[in-house]
């Protein structure tokens, strides 16, 4: 067969000794590398990014070749998923900016503010929905869904009602989703003596106390963690809100006080 092949016998030999040839030894030792810094990053880097930790610790080897082999052995980045889209009341369906920028109220249960983000998770998006009482500035109700769906932000809004119970009129805050224009959450407002408020559309100032809880959220918890799951998510969100925020996060506004702590010494006063 070596005869016929045109090859050496002792190169055939060798052949079966070590079948593999010096370039696809290269690649598999290439590949171990790729898959340590991919771990190391959670999954999060594409080839761009191990390509320079590659060059760091002084694996010689080129971008397009880095690339070619996370495709063949099935190594990618976690897609980057589009932010959703927010749809907005009709002009016709929006309801006057009752609270008017004053966020600041001496008695509780007077104003509520709520509004919607999102978390990103390799499962896909998970959607949350806040309600804040403005004078303790206490999330007072959420909820967290996959979907963007109106019953999102009622369960959040029922979970407040249920929670404070109000005896008086309350202002309820929101931006101009349609969500908050929906024939059952304007029937829910008027069975509950609520009384809707809406920010002018596309302006987060009017909103600004609930803009700022998110932003805290995602710096102090969101920013700093890789969500595999919803689950995962969720149950971080959760910690992050009744753990730490409301009985823990000291807040300027309130004298250094935690939400709770404030409601607490409030109603003893």
């Amino acid at each position: 067969m070596c005869r016929v092949l045109g090859i050496h016998r002792s190169g055939f030999y060798a052949w079966l000794k070590n079948p593999l040839s010096r370039r696809a030894r290269e690649d598999a030792r290439l590949v171990e590398h790729i898959r340590h810094f991919w771990n190391e990053s959670n999954g999060a880097y594409g080839s761009p990014r191990i390509f320079l930790d590659l060059r760091e610790v002084g694996v010689s080897c080129g971008r397009n070749r880095v690339a070619k082999l996370m495709r063949e052995n099935g190594i990618s980045a976690v897609p980057k998923r589009r932010r959703p889209n927010s749809s907005y009341v009709h002009p016709e369906k929006a309801q006057s900016n009752i609270l008017d920028r004053e966020f600041n109220h001496d008695q509780l249960d007077t104003a509520w503010v709520t509004d919607i983000t999102y978390i990103r998770t390799w499962e896909g998006w998970l959607y949350l929905a806040a309600v804040m009482d403005l004078a303790s500035r206490r999330i007072i109700g959420w909820s967290m869904q996959r979907t963007i769906h109106r019953d999102l932000v009622l369960q959040a809004l029922l979970s407040a009602v249920w929670r404070r119970r109000p005896q008086q009129p309350v202002i309820v805050h929101s931006d101009q989703g349609s969500q908050y224009a929906s024939d059952d959450w304007i029937r829910f407002c008027n069975e509950h003596n609520l009384l809707r408020s809406m920010s002018r559309r596309g302006n987060a100032y009017d909103n600004a106390a609930m803009e700022s809880f998110f932003a805290s959220l995602k710096k102090e918890r969101v920013r700093r963690r890789t969500y595999r799951t919803i689950a995962e998510a969720r149950a971080d969100v959760f910690d992050y809100i009744e753990v730490f925020y409301n009985r823990k996060r000291r807040h300027e506004h309130l004298g250094g006080m935690s939400p709770v702590e404030f409601e607490r010494k409030k109603l003893v006063a």
